[in-house]
């Protein structure tokens, strides 16, 4: 996949390059690379069982490729492990510990000195509505409060480079909004942040560039708006009374709110509208939409499994 003629000047936080990970006869990552710029929320995606957490498991230094280099802040994987915080898909907090003591345990294991590592940890506990359950053992804390406590343990030690696995599960709307506020405000202070995560509104909303991948491999990489673009003319938004029934080149039909979202396939949104228009449909609206991800992910993976 090409890069932009300005990535060439941009300094990579993560570089993948021919990564390969088997398990057995199964393989995970098949031939994936990309490249994480600093001071980009980049999304990293794809179905369950695509091969996401195992690449950043070998970024982590938790599991070892087959084939294939991986670089992190410059550095094979593991070396600068003090200037990497991690948020893993499956959580592990210390339940007896109190809130304000596992993360001064963190942040000290990760090179913070006790003060630095309290005082940290009482800051970040105050950004994420935690600062009076401080004193409280974890297992004491509901279900999303330790979602957002497993958050601040990823960066209470203040790392360059932010992988995030599925960051959001459990959340309620409010502390979804609360962790999409301090994602950005992390990429704001000059934070990388990769982000795995299944919910696509979330991706869009956050993403400067993405890598979606499927079966172990890179099928859609680049810049969000310009991926967007490409498939801007293969999607129309149609409003109108009658049911339209099957209609040429038409891929997908979704309806929601009274208006239909047709995904095309070897038909252009002129010749569909002359379709329409030669049947006795009729229309009040017709526009060339811009797709969402969360539909192009679903179109470009389902490609993939017919292929």
């Amino acid at each position: 996949m090409g890069r932009d003629l300005t990535d060439a000047h941009r300094r990579a936080s993560l570089e993948v390059h021919g990564l390969v990970k088997r398990y057995g006869d199964v393989v995970a990552v098949d031939d994936l690379s990309f490249t994480v710029f600093e001071g980009e929320i980049f999304g990293l995606l794809g179905p369950n069982g695509a091969g996401k957490t195992t690449t950043i498991r070998i970024a982590m230094d938790i599991f070892k490729p087959d084939r294939g280099q991986v670089s992190v802040l410059g550095h094979p994987p593991g070396v600068a492990q003090d200037r990497v915080g991690y948020l893993p898909e499956e959580r592990g907090l210390y339940p007896d510990l109190k809130a304000l003591e596992l993360l001064v345990y963190l942040a000290e294991l990760k090179g913070l000195s006790r003060a630095r590592a309290r005082e940290n940890s009482l800051v970040w506990l105050e950004r994420v509505g935690l600062a009076e359950w401080a004193t409280h053992k974890v297992k004491a804390l509901s279900r999303g409060m330790q979602q957002k406590l497993q958050f601040v343990a990823s960066l209470v030690h203040d790392p360059e480079l932010l992988i995030l696995d599925e960051p959001f599960q459990g959340l309620d709307p409010v502390n979804v909004e609360l962790l999409k506020g301090l994602i950005r405000a992390l990429q704001a202070e000059g934070r990388t942040i990769v982000l795995s995560a299944h919910q696509m509104n979330l991706v869009e909303a956050l993403c400067d560039r993405i890598v979606l991948i499927n079966r172990g491999r890179a099928v859609l990489y680049g810049r969000l708006d310009e991926i967007k673009r490409r498939y801007a003319s293969r999607s129309v938004r149609l409003r109108t009374p009658a049911v339209v029934g099957d209609l040429p080149g038409v891929v997908d039909v979704r309806r929601r709110d009274g208006m239909l979202t047709l995904t095309l396939g070897d038909i252009t949104p002129q010749e569909l509208l002359r379709v329409l228009v030669d049947r006795g449909i009729p229309i009040e609206s017709f526009e060339v939409a811009s797709m969402p991800l969360e539909e192009i992910f679903i179109n470009v993976v389902r490609g993939e499994e017919h292929a």
